[in-house]
């Protein structure tokens, strides 16, 4: 189902983030300033309740000094 597919790839992105975030010593609040967006936006990200854009996962890839496709690798 096309449904289970997409929550499948937000948890994926979302344990993606979280994880290399932490790994750089990032607090959300740090990401969300310099990826100039709300902090509450990358909770949702982290929880896999947000269905960031194209631009959005762009500045969270560049702040996390990775590429976009590692965002939603599997590990």
């Amino acid at each position: 189902m096309k449904t289970d597919r997409n929550k499948q790839l937000l948890g994926l992105l979302a344990k993606n983030v979280r994880s290399l975030r932490k790994n750089i010593g990032l607090s959300q609040e740090d990401l969300a300033f310099q990826c100039d967006i709300d902090r509450t936006y990358i909770s949702k990200v982290e929880r896999g309740i947000a269905n960031p854009s194209l631009l959005v996962l762009s500045r969270i890839a560049e702040i996390l000094q990775v590429e976009i496709k590692d965002l939603i690798k599997k590990k």
